[in-house]
């Protein structure tokens, strides 16, 4: 009878865990798509003012100005990955959004660069590697750890070919370097995922399970940017 009682409880205790685990990765990806939502709606927006409104873009991508709307949503995922554990889940929220609608201006001149069409494919094979990848890095039951090592070592290769690039500008580097990139990042797709459930807890208070539903968001929202520019850059037809 004890027995029963026991068996019983854990079974409930675990199904309770496992919907405050749905709840939770469904919180993730509601805050990433909204992220995603705003940076699409300001970089369309951006650039129809740049087309309706005579030498704005001049003004913004032929100045100065240029390095602002560069750098202005690098400046803020780094004060928001470094200090999102001492803010509220609230303030935190509101920082992403912002980072995101920044990130959808910057954006702009992948429009203004590559045509509609080659940048509408390009996404959609975004969501969809991106989508397979997450469901499979939620649902394995294989540890990752050693495969998210061994792609981070790739990503700071990626980078450091990058930089060397901009010096060369050899095409055959940079088809490699996107057919690379999207590999690293369809990766990191599915490692990131199992790593954001790996730190869900139910015993998070509601503060702290809104602060790790921001950090998770924000984690998948870099993969998808990341890997999308990465296949502009390989199946993209410019302008």
């Amino acid at each position: 009878m004890s027995d029963n009682r026991f068996m019983n409880t854990s079974s409930a205790a675990a199904s309770q865990i496992d919907v405050g685990l749905r709840s939770y990765m469904l919180g993730v990806y509601n805050h990433m798509t909204t992220a995603l939502a705003l940076t699409g709606f300001f970089a369309f927006a951006m650039k129809w003012a740049v087309l309706s409104v005579p030498g704005l873009g001049q003004a913004i991508f032929g100045s100065p100005l240029q390095y602002v709307v560069m750098f202005a949503p690098f400046a803020l995922v780094m004060y928001l990955s470094f200090r999102i554990q001492s803010m509220s889940a609230t303030k935190a929220r509101t920082v992403f959004y912002i980072y995101a609608a920044l990130m959808g201006v910057s954006l702009s001149a992948i429009l203004l660069a590559f045509t509609g069409a080659s940048v509408a494919r390009a996404f959609f094979i975004t969501a969809g590697a991106f989508a397979g990848m997450s469901i499979w890095g939620y649902s394995t039951k294989r540890d990752l750890s050693a495969m998210g090592s061994f792609l981070i070592i790739g990503l700071f290769g990626l980078i450091l070919a990058m930089i060397v690039n901009i010096f060369l500008a050899s095409t055959g580097l940079e088809f490699a370097i996107s057919i690379i990139g999207v590999l690293i990042f369809a990766g990191l797709t599915a490692w990131d995922t199992q790593k954001i459930k790996s730190i869900y807890s139910a015993a998070d208070s509601r503060d702290e399970a809104g602060r790790k539903s921001i950090y998770g968001a924000l984690t998948l929202y870099l993969d998808f940017i990341n890997m999308f520019l990465m296949l502009v850059r390989l199946l993209g037809n410019r302008e």
